[in-house]
């Protein structure tokens, strides 16, 4: 089967290394010292919020940026030299890039006539990536014509049908509406399941990339903060800032309090919490707290309970999230299954084993 001149079929793609992949723009670097290991058939997402180098990542990989430092390797070959169209790698934009006077079929087609594909070949690859994206009834339609989610699966079928050895997806979902992201989030993850081939994506929204990804790569600052499975990420952040990321909303700092065999204590004015330490806590006294809101659940009055008055309430659909006030004026967020009143008192606790400690921040 024809390919790009200088790019593997899939079934000799072993693994892409990214060797202290850097990028700077007028001497500010927007990456710095990227290392990683992308596995064939794996599912990198890259995380972080906006200018944090994860699309600077996204588009040295892809070849539409040079790199000021480092290398990028597919097998024992250095890639990073190469220009975009001889890496052979699929790519899936934010805006879809579609053109707008061709139809579906031939949109898709497209990658396919600029590599001299025959006709034949091309015409079958074409109707097994509209199968695939679940486009049949769509083929002869323009762009405009079409939803949203129906043009990222156009996008999608681009990019997939040259049969790349890596698909590169810069938030693909950030145009759609909620519920069409969380659909086009299961297609997503169904055509890579289907296809094996590896794929990197870009995101802010960290349910796409827990949902999505084997491995996230939190970014911060053009530097990596953390690289673990969704499971890794989730319950065990390696940094507040990387908690903060992934959700724990509530974070505080305190004095430490004594330890209890593995676990620490943390002390604040009138609350005090247990919980397990993250990182190494150093020679001082002050400490982090970081807690979901999910894991704060009013309770019976007691001597563990943190004491507030519920500032807010929002219905989230099975639950409430609200926000509670304590003496001090510490707001903390939190979940109840019970309908909550404003200025009510309430009594809220999170148990040790999801409580995490960490050094507190410098300056802060």
């Amino acid at each position: 089967m024809p390919r790009a001149e200088g790019a593997r079929s899939h079934g000799e793609f072993g693994e892409i290394r990214l060797d202290r992949v850097s990028r700077g723009f007028d001497g500010v670097m927007a990456l710095q010292d990227l290392d990683l290991t992308i596995r064939r058939g794996e599912f990198i997402a890259f995380l972080g919020p906006s200018g944090c180098g994860k699309s600077t990542a996204l588009n040295c990989v892809a070849g539409l940026l040079s790199l000021t430092g480092g290398s990028i390797w597919v097998d024992d070959r250095r890639i990073d030299e190469l220009p975009p169209e001889r890496r052979g790698f699929g790519m899936v934009f934010q805006n879809y890039a579609l053109f707008p006077h061709m139809t579906v079929r031939k949109n898709i087609g497209f990658g396919l006539a600029m590599r001299g594909v025959p006709k034949a070949e091309a015409e079958a690859r074409i109707d097994a990536a509209i199968r695939l994206v679940q486009l049949e009834a769509h083929g002869a339609k323009l762009p405009g014509q079409l939803s949203g989610g129906q043009q990222q699966r156009v996008a999608i079928a681009r990019a997939i049908v040259v049969q790349p050895p890596l698909v590169l997806m810069d938030e693909p979902l950030s145009n759609l509406d909620a519920r069409l992201r969380l659909e086009m989030r299961h297609e997503i993850r169904r055509i890579h399941q289907e296809l094996g081939r590896s794929t990197v994506y870009v995101t802010h929204d960290q349910d796409e990339a827990l949902s999505l990804a084997d491995r996230i790569v939190v970014l911060r600052d053009g530097r990596v903060r953390q690289i673990g499975t969704p499971e890794e990420l989730y319950a065990r952040p390696a940094t507040l800032d990387v908690a903060r990321f992934m959700g724990y909303r509530n974070v505080f700092e305190g004095e430490l309090d004594g330890d209890q065999g593995e676990r620490v204590a943390v002390r604040r004015n009138d609350l005090r919490v247990v919980g397990i330490p993250r990182d190494a806590l150093g020679s001082g006294r002050r400490a982090a707290v970081a807690i979901r809101p999910e894991d704060v659940l009013p309770g019976p009055e007691g001597a563990d309970a943190i004491s507030g008055v519920v500032e807010s309430v929002e219905f989230i659909g099975r639950e409430y999230a609200a926000t509670a006030q304590t003496p001090t004026g510490l707001l903390l967020h939190f979940r109840s299954h019970q309908r909550l009143h404003l200025k009510e008192p309430v009594h809220l606790r999170a148990a040790p084993e999801r409580v995490l400690v960490f050094a507190a921040e410098e300056g802060a």
